[in-house]
């Protein structure tokens, strides 16, 4: 399915859409029973909904051994498209000697449901240390991504999917619209220029600093939230867009604020994982897209601006999409306000640094959040959340 006569170009060239036909879907259930089963984890569900929406555009499935290898080694797909981290289906050794050489498999999610053909093509193993250091920049399995290369299987298998269905029992259904249907969105509005905001956290006045200037220069903002797998101990999704449908209701034009979820899961990639959170929102249909400071990261692993720096290693255009870089924002007691280095002339004792983990401290400890922390709807709501 591809998109004509818009102004941003889905990456690659075209949208994907993997879904098949009722008619499709009625042949291949009837065979279902004669078809090698994988069954999915919730992380591999994720991968799987954002191939089959065409959020992971110009991919259709999961990646055999060269796109690996180049993804690894140069940021980009075998054909020289730009991808920063691979996206891939593995199995334990055991699962994969079942498997044949090559033919569809029924992919089955934790309900049970059959949820897509898989046109297995390809079998292969990696050097787990190897991928580790190429897309997190570290082999310590403290690392919550690391970790994950380690529990995943050992055999990885590349192949196009068909997709049946989504997996059951999605929340958010207000929200979770399709690229498609974001282009669509934004082509009702008349936006051609619009700014992406990530996010895994709840709306904090740092983010809407952040948010606000970006604003300024386009023409609407997409905030964007990751609902799919995230690392334990983050605010849970449901009391995030509960504080992100107040700050909106509150604090922004209705008319330049477009609400939507993301299923994809969380790596903890850092830099890299800034490069795929750009061109999946291209695929949305974003023009720009907001990169501050220590994006995707986890704990000490990256330099504060390297997920900035990273967009400087592709040529010009290559990504498509426009990134924003912003300073790290804090509340200036003497401005009044939130600033940034670039925008206040005043000490750091007088700065009120922010943060997502901040605010989950106090939030643990019982404590209250200060106003230059969160508005006060979105401090009620995490209170309320936490106090259960």
């Amino acid at each position: 399915m591809s998109i004509q006569n818009e102004p941003i170009e889905p990456h690659g060239g075209q949208l994907v859409d993997r879904f098949l036909t009722d008619k499709e879907t009625g042949k291949w259930e009837q065979k279902q029973d004669e078809l090698p089963v994988i069954e999915l984890d919730n992380r591999q569900e994720s991968d799987l909904e954002m191939i089959a929406i065409g959020a992971y555009s110009p991919l259709k499935g999961f990646m055999g051994q060269q796109d690996h290898k180049t993804v690894l080694e140069d940021m980009q797909l075998a054909d020289g498209t730009a991808w920063p981290i691979p996206i891939t289906l593995s199995v334990s050794t055991e699962k994969a000697d079942e498997l044949p050489g090559a033919g569809p498999v029924a992919l089955v999610g934790r309900e049970g449901n059959f949820l897509a053909v898989f046109k297995l093509e390809e079998k292969f193993t990696v050097d787990p240390a190897r991928r580790a250091e190429a897309v997190f920049g570290t082999t310590d399995r403290e690392h919550p991504g690391v970790e994950q290369i380690y529990q995943g299987g050992e055999v990885y298998l590349g192949g196009e999917i068909d997709v049946l269905r989504l997996p059951g029992e999605q929340p958010f259904d207000d929200y979770r619209l399709k690229p498609a249907e974001t282009r669509q969105k934004f082509n009702e509005l008349g936006w051609k220029r619009v700014v992406g905001f990530q996010t895994r956290n709840p709306i904090h006045r740092a983010h809407e600093y952040l948010v606000k200037c970006a604003l300024e220069i386009v023409d609407g903002l997409l905030i964007h939230p990751l609902v799919g797998a995230t690392k334990s101990g983050d605010v849970p999704a449901e009391v995030r867009m509960d504080c992100y449908e107040a700050v909106i209701e509150n604090y922004f034009p209705k008319d330049r604020v477009v609400l939507s979820v993301m299923p994809a899961k969380m790596n903890y990639a850092g830099p890299r994982e800034a490069i795929l959170h750009a061109l999946i929102r291209k695929n949305y249909g974003c023009s720009h897209f907001i990169v501050g400071r220590d994006h995707a990261g986890v704990g000490d692993y990256y330099g504060t601006y390297e997920a900035q720096e990273i967009f400087a290693e592709f040529e010009e255009g290559e990504l498509g999409i426009e990134p924003l870089f912003f300073d790290y924002a804090f509340w200036c007691n003497v401005c009044g306000n939130i600033a940034s280095q670039k925008t206040c002339p005043h000490g750091s004792e007088h700065q009120v640094y922010l943060s997502g983990t901040k605010v989950r401290e106090k939030l643990r400890n019982g404590e209250s959040l200060p106003e230059e922390f969160s508005r006060p709807e979105v401090a009620a709501i995490l209170r309320r959340a936490y106090s259960k």
